[in-house]
């Protein structure tokens, strides 16, 4: 029985248990509750197979749950019957965002709208928000910026024996990502970038990856050399990109960018620190996004 392994739990972490809303309604399921006492460290996950159709039926049952120390969480916020008046009657404690919202998040300012709104909703009713199925770093790092504090997918774990570690580097990448600060600098939007060292093993990269937009071309000393797309990593083209320090006024970005010429203006920016050392990209539509974003 799942339950039975809650007093192996490691510390600071908790059980999640799916479980279908009609399933709370039977007494078989209410006696497995009264049998387990207190119920902290368990996450009941609301799953969506099955509408919920009357959110009075369910009270007592959810608060009883909330009364034993267990805590309420509802699966695939964005997607299927978790919309936003399910959010509004159940009150969970974790909203899990669906996998639909997380893929390619770090390309898509939509989805990262929905997603920052979500949290906003999530603090207001003193929630958790938690991004599902994440499987690439990119995935991991735009949910982090954006302030969601837990992740699942791939990318952190994929299924193992219970317990097993995390690898450190990415275990501790969601807490060292810096959060949106709205300050209108180019460090509110930088996100990172694949890099080769020549225009040949970027072109291998694009290879091996369709999905890939751009890679930075790097030199000597971690300096950024330019932003190479499919196109001109295959013809072995490389023109100088244009560098902005993590400081840079977004708005001065914007405007040095309108300087490039006409086959370039809209390319990613290269994101230095104050070494001099790449630190990411900055993308158009991102730096146009945060600029509407601090007007508003």
């Amino acid at each position: 029985m799942t339950l039975a392994a809650r007093p192996t739990l490691p510390p600071n972490c908790f059980l999640t248990l799916n479980v279908s809303p009609e399933l709370l309604l039977t007494e078989s399921i209410r006696e497995i509750w009264r049998d387990q006492g207190n119920l902290s460290g368990l996450v009941v996950e609301l799953t969506e197979q099955t509408p919920i159709d009357a959110y009075l039926e369910l009270e007592p049952d959810l608060n009883q749950l909330r009364a034993a120390g267990a805590l309420i969480a509802v699966d695939d916020a964005g997607a299927g019957y978790a919309g936003l008046r399910h959010l509004l009657a159940l009150r969970p404690s974790l909203i899990k965002i669906d996998r639909q919202l997380i893929q390619d998040v770090d390309r898509d300012e939509a989805k990262r709208a929905l997603i920052s709104r979500l949290g906003t909703f999530a603090s207001r009713v003193d929630a958790w928000i938690l991004a599902e199925g994440v499987e690439r770093v990119e995935e991991l790092d735009a949910p982090a910026a954006l302030g969601v504090p837990l992740v699942q997918g791939y990318c952190p774990a994929r299924p193992g024996p219970a317990w097993e570690a995390l690898d450190l580097d990415i275990a501790h990448r969601p807490a060292s990502k810096p959060p949106v600060t709205h300050r209108g600098i180019i460090r509110d939007i930088v996100e990172p970038a694949t890099t080769a060292t020549s225009a040949a093993t970027a072109a291998a990269a694009f290879d091996g990856n369709p999905a890939l937009e751009s890679v930075v071309l790097m030199g000597e000393y971690m300096r950024p050399v330019a932003v190479l797309d499919p196109s001109a990593a295959a013809l072995g083209m490389v023109s100088p990109g244009m560098r902005v320090n993590l400081d840079t006024p977004l708005s001065e970005a914007l405007a040095r960018s309108m300087t490039r010429t006409q086959d370039s203006p809209f390319d990613p920016l290269l994101v230095t620190d104050n070494a001099g050392r790449f630190a990411g990209i900055a993308r158009m539509e991102r730096m146009i996004t945060a600029l509407a974003a601090a007007d508003t």
